[in-house]
């Protein structure tokens, strides 16, 4: 049903842009107005960053969860958003879900020496690299890259829709924000206890913001 849904959107990728007049209005910071973006280098506001997971549990429900202290850059130039990069780092070991008990199997050990069943309890980050943008819209794009994790490297697709531009009023810097969605088969990278029981498909669903440097 994921990947369904995934291929669905790829399919319809031209998204519409959301009007910064009530915003503007509202005495909102930030808005969806593409002038608002200048060209340069970005480093993520690790603290308004967060990466969520869902994975289909025995077919009743999903799991839900978020890796949160993400870090990474972006080189942005609006007037040839084709030539973007990204570099982002997910710390594995960040994961935050409903249970202790869920957390504690995320991040555990193998039993008696075996192989853990997800990640263990010293994982290393999770890291995407871009190779490639096309713009797929006025807001949107596919990012393509290659994604390391537990060990193993493969390439990704996230659709990307730019959400918000304006001037942080706490910190005062230049602050861009994004939203992405893809979806990754989690055997790919070493990550198959469960399956097909507990769901192959991995939705991730990405907001971030970005700060000028």
């Amino acid at each position: 049903m994921i990947r369904k849904a995934f291929a669905l959107a790829l399919a319809g990728s031209t998204l519409v842009a959301v009007s910064s007049i009530s915003a503007q209005e509202a005495g909102v910071p930030g808005a969806a107005d593409i002038s608002r973006v200048t060209a340069g280098r970005y480093a993520i506001d690790a603290n308004h960053t967060q990466v969520g997971w869902r994975v289909s549990h025995f077919g009743f429900n999903d799991y839900l969860g978020l890796f949160g202290e993400v870090t990474g850059t972006m080189e942005l130039d609006p007037a040839n958003v084709e030539a973007a990069k990204f570099d982002i780092t997910i710390p594995i070991t960040s994961v935050a879900v409903s249970s202790a008990g869920l957390k504690d199997h995320l991040l555990r050990a193998g039993k008696d020496g075996a192989a853990p069943d997800f990640f263990g309890p010293a994982p290393a980050s999770a890291r995407f690299v871009s190779t490639n943008v096309r713009r797929t819209g006025d807001t949107s794009a596919l990012v393509t890259g290659q994604l390391t994790m537990n060990g193993k490297t493969g390439p990704v697709a996230i659709l990307v829709d730019f959400t918000g531009a304006g001037l942080n009023p706490m910190n005062k810097k230049a602050t861009v924000g994004f939203e992405g969605t893809t979806v990754i088969d989690r055997t790919q990278w070493g990550v198959g206890y469960g399956v097909p029981a507990i769901g192959r498909d991995v939705e991730l669903n990405t907001s971030v913001a970005f700060e000028k440097q």
